[in-house]
């Protein structure tokens, strides 16, 4: 005869076990999601610095087309 409120050690230990596991998936995503973070913040300085040095050369572009077609 089973009492209601038994626990049942083979069950509780697969139990375990998934829940182990899953927390080193957890981890893992966790810092998979930071390095994606760092990545993200790092390769955004570089677009700002891109876009500053196309902007200079638009502007001495500008410049040089304005100055050749003064009359």
């Amino acid at each position: 005869m089973k009492i209601e409120g038994e626990i049942d050690p083979v069950k509780y230990g697969v139990m375990w076990q998934k829940v182990q596991n899953m927390e080193k998936t957890i981890n893992k995503m966790e810092s998979q999601m930071e390095e994606l973070l760092a990545l993200a913040n790092k390769s955004k300085g570089g677009m700002f610095a891109g876009m500053a040095v196309v902007s200079f050369i638009g502007g001495i572009a500008g410049f040089i087309a304005h100055w050749f077609t003064m009359k």
